[in-house]
């Protein structure tokens, strides 16, 4: 397990990244992969949807193209503090501060989730998606969009010290274990270095 694989390290990490996250996060997140991202969603203009680890927002903004049922969760208060100063603390947007490990939602709340950027501070992230797929409706889809695994030993040594770092397989087992199905993956990124991250789509099972 990775040292921001750790709640604490990592709400303490982000009380810090948030004050520059909006500056560094183009490099690797940019509009254009969220662009895809949320084509590979299909979201209606009715779904109700809930972004998970929404950060400073910026996913929450491209889901509020699509729909105004917008929810967002954080466990960290210095990130959501940017998100409220962009989009309001409760209009249009309803945040909450939580873990996605234990989402304050009911079952079958949602017709969507999203999550960008955030599976990889996850210490268990089969359990997250499994609460996922708990507040997600029968038939709807779960989108999540995590840092591609490296080729190269040497990143991947490094990776494996910090965070989570996955690919397709292991992405695979992951969702299946939490129950989910129609599972499919898309690499994406910035034009040097257009794998640098992983989507992944799936969909819950029809009851």
């Amino acid at each position: 397990m990775g040292v921001l694989e750790d709640k604490a390290r990592a709400r303490l990490f982000y009380r810090y990244l948030s004050k520059v996250y909006d500056r560094v996060n183009p490099f690797v997140w940019n509009e254009s992969m969220r662009a895809e991202a949320l084509e590979m969603l299909a979201l209606d203009e009715d779904d109700r949807v809930l972004d998970v680890g929404c950060g400073t927002g910026f996913g929450t903004e491209g889901l509020l193209e699509y729909t105004e049922n917008v929810y967002a969760l954080d466990q960290s208060r210095g990130q959501l503090e940017k998100a409220w100063a962009k989009l309001g603390k409760h209009d249009p947007v309803r945040f909450t501060f939580g873990d996605a490990e234990r989402l304050p939602f009911a079952s079958d709340s949602f017709d969507a989730v999203w999550s960008s950027g955030s599976i990889e501070y996850w210490p268990n992230p089969v359990a997250a998606l499994r609460e996922f797929r708990r507040v997600t409706r029968p038939g709807g889809s779960v989108l999540v969009v995590g840092p591609n695994y490296p080729r190269s030993t040497v990143f991947q040594k490094l990776a494996d010290a910090i965070m989570l770092f996955y690919d397709e397989g292991e992405a695979d087992r992951m969702f299946r274990e939490a129950g989910f199905e129609g599972v499919e993956h898309r690499t994406m990124g910035p034009s040097y270095k257009p794998d640098v991250a992983i989507t992944t789509l799936a969909r819950v099972p029809e009851e």
